[in-house]
């Protein structure tokens, strides 16, 4: 029951979109009737508001990093913490709140990484940086911090379950990034600092 409890209160949690939030408080237009229509932090930033996507960025990977968080401080167990771990991210992607259309989750996926492991959450931003700075696409950054993640958390031996998690996790991310992947390979993509859908 009190597995049952945590999984559902984590979906609950990650279904909340702050960047529906974040919008509403600021008083500018839903994100999902703009831009690429994605309910997340790079679709907000394209409202102008600087301050409005910084809080989205950090509301979506707080609320992924706060429900790893309590499962671990409340001594759940591996496997109850793994199925946490994706219920928080689901919730994310597949909101209650929002007729299940939700973001795309890297925001979220950074906080669970960073709850399983400090290093292992730092490993995939680094990688995103990276690959941000060098190609200047959020899109190509975010799917190599997918590709990287179950492999850096094997190479800092977390349990199994957990990289497991973890693989869970980057495959939805990179599945949800689909409609990226085709614009890379057309090489439509919008880079990093330039207006247009993504």
């Amino acid at each position: 029951m009190s597995t049952l409890i945590f999984v559902a209160a984590a979906y609950l949690l990650g279904s909340v979109s702050f960047a529906v939030v974040t919008s509403r408080a600021f008083g500018i237009a839903d994100p999902r009737t703009y831009g690429s229509g994605n309910p997340g932090a790079t679709n907000v930033l394209r409202s102008g508001k600087k301050l409005a996507a910084a809080l989205t960025l950090l509301g979506d990977a707080a609320k992924g990093w706060g429900a790893v968080m309590l499962a671990m401080h409340f001594s759940l167990n591996e496997a109850q913490v793994a199925l946490v771990a994706m219920a928080v991210f689901l919730g994310h992607l597949f909101p209650v709140f929002l007729g299940f259309k939700g973001g795309k989750g890297v925001a979220t996926a950074l906080g669970v990484l960073l709850a399983l492991n400090a290093w292992l959450g730092l490993a995939a931003l680094m990688t995103w940086l990276a690959m941000a700075l060098v190609f200047r696409y959020s899109s190509l950054a975010a799917l190599a911090a997918a590709v990287g993640a179950p492999i850096y958390a094997a190479l800092l031996g977390l349990p199994h379950l957990l990289i497991a998690a973890c693989a869970f996790m980057s495959l939805l991310l990179i599945w949800r990034h689909k409609q990226n992947i085709y614009n890379l390979l057309k090489g439509s993509e919008t880079r990093i600092g330039r207006k247009g859908v993504q």
